[in-house]
Parts: C-alpha cells; structure tokens; sequence
C-alpha cells in the first residue's frame, strides 16, 4: 500500500495519479482533519483513509508514504517512515536544513530504500525536452539562464518565496546544466507580518561562466512562467502557460567579431528560424509518480533522487545567508 500523508492543496493530486499508477496496489490517506479525510473517501472512494501517522508506520501493508506535509515536518517524518522501513516521496523541498536533509539521504541509502523528492517539473514533457536539446548540443555552451515565476500566489507560513516558488527554477536549472554552482547572491522583500520574502531575486555563478538569474514572486498581479535558456549557438525559451508552444528554439545568437588585431571587440547578432518541437501533453505528476512506483520496485533509480534534493537545499540555505548578509555573493 502506498499512502499519502497530508490532504491539503497537494495530497489530492498525489492520490488522483497514484490510483492511476500504482499497478494495482492499494492508495490511502492519512490524515488528522476528520473533514479532509470525509473528502478523501467522496473524491476518491476506493482510498482507505487514516488518522493517525503511528497507525500507518506500524501497518504492515504499507511500504511506502507520500509526504505531502509542511516543510518543517518533513526531516521528522522522512526519517521516522524509513526507520519503520518504508520508501518515502517527499514534496518539495527535501526539508528546510542542509545537515538534516544529508541525514536522509545517508539513512536511506543504508536501509536499501527510495527516498525521492516530488521535484515535478524535471519530470515535464517540456524540460524533458529541453535538456535532451541541451545534451545533445543544440544550443552550445549555455551562457545564461533567465527565468520568472511570479504570480499572486498562496503566502507560505514557514518558508520564503526561494523555498516555495523559486526552487522550482532552481530543479530545471539543475536538471539542465548538471553542475553546482560555486556562488549564490540573494535578494528579498516582505510586506507580510511573518517577514518572510515575499518576492525575490536569486543569482546563479557557474564555473564554466553560466550566470543564473531568478525572479520569483507570490506578490503579482499576472502569472508568469518563462525561462530562457540562452546558449553561444541557440536559445530556448519555455513558456510553462502555453499549452499548445511551450518550447521554441530561436536559432540566434550574439556573436564576438574582429575586423584585424588592432580593431576593438564587436558584436553581430545571428538572427534565425524559430523552431518548435512537439510536446506530449503528458502530466508531469503522472510521470513523477510512476517514477516512484517503478524505484519501490528497484528498476530505476529516480531523477530526483534524495541526493539531487540535498543539493537544492545547500543552494537555498545559500541564499537564505545572503539575505541575512545584506545581499552578499556567498561562495559554495
């Protein structure tokens, strides 16, 4: 049995594509809100529903949750569902502490088990595409990436606008460039009493030169969902609101020239076709959730693994410190 622990905003989606993926194995929700668990059973009568958290770790049908709980509740429950020797999917972000989320990685790797974190966006048609672009040299060395998540979102009460919104970005940039980067400079504001960052940039600085730069907002009035991936032959642009375009690939380029050794450094610009590929319309939590289903089975080791998490959560604690450092480049 494979249960989701939490049936807020994100546990129905959870448990409509588990159901449809679990290859027959039994889907249930635990839950302490005895309403919640009412609409659990209304929306989705074959799940067997739970209140109590001790109830499932002790089910012995049960080998593997699915957290779909606050980020500060993850590090405990994480490592109290594998110490009881189950696999476990965590929603985004690992956990909220860089030294706890290492903690969950080094257990599960000794118990033999999947810990996976919910990054759904590596698992959409489009980014899929994208880095398969990327890999196979369309674009060249990728220079920048720019990217804007914004919109008049859902306020967190325990993490800021990098944790909840941004790490998204944070996941495809990973995915795509497949390198940590060696700084991260952060910028914020709040309105809110909580006086956590509302709206923010994140910077990105790579080894190889690529510069990152985020934009991400809970606090406007559209909803935005662009990132361009610029390269030194192609760029890419994804727009995630498109459904029918939602990757183009623009043949341009700015291009160094030099008209003899003693001339100044010039620029052109190399402007050509636009293309853009077909892309299934195929949900990504769907593919997220087979994917896990298929780890439990051991017949692959997940994209977003426990470990790609950890590294995501170094990058915002990162960022956290260079907010409370007036902004400053810290190095990683």
């Amino acid at each position: 049995m494979i249960i989701v622990v939490g049936y807020g905003y994100w546990g129905p989606k959870l448990v409509r594509n588990f159901l449809s993926c679990s290859r027959g194995e039994p889907v249930g929700v635990c839950e302490s809100d005895a309403g919640r668990r009412a609409r659990a059973r209304m929306e989705f009568p074959p799940v067997v529903t739970f209140e109590s958290y001790d109830e499932v770790l002790a089910l012995g049908e049960c080998r593997a949750v699915v957290l779909a709980t606050p980020v500060s509740t993850h590090h405990d429950m994480a490592l109290r569902a594998m110490q009881a020797g189950k696999h476990v999917l965590v929603e985004k972000p690992l956990c909220n502490n860089y030294q706890e989320a290492r903690r969950l990685v080094e257990f599960a790797d000794q118990a033999g088990l999947v810990l996976m974190v919910d990054h759904t966006f590596l698992y959409h048609p489009a980014v899929q595409r994208i880095r398969r672009l990327v890999e196979q040299g369309e674009v060249g060395q990728v220079r920048f990436i720019d990217s804007t998540r914004i919109n008049l979102g859902l306020f967190q009460n325990d993490v800021n606008v990098f944790w909840d919104l941004a790490v998204h970005d944070l996941s495809i940039v990973q995915y795509i460039i497949g390198q940590s980067p060696v700084s991260v400079q952060a910028a914020g504001f709040s309105h809110m009493e909580t006086h956590l960052e509302s709206s923010g940039h994140l910077v990105l600085r790579y080894a190889d030169g690529a510069f990152v730069h985020i934009n991400a907002s809970w606090e406007s009035p559209v909803k935005v969902r662009h990132m361009l991936i610029g390269g030194a032959r192609k760029m890419i642009l994804h727009n995630d609101l498109d459904q029918n375009e939602p990757v183009k690939v623009y043949d341009s380029c700015v291009v160094a020239t030099s008209q003899d050794a003693r001339s100044k450094l010039k620029y052109d610009y190399r402007i050509g076709d636009v293309f853009s590929p077909k892309i299934p319309q195929i949900e990504a939590l769907s593919n997220m959730a087979a994917e896990f289903v298929a780890a439990t089975h051991g017949e692959l080791v997940p994209v977003s693994s426990g470990s790609f998490g950890v590294e995501l959560v170094r990058i915002l604690e990162a960022a956290d410190r260079s907010l409370k450092q007036n902004s400053s480049i810290v190095p990683l």
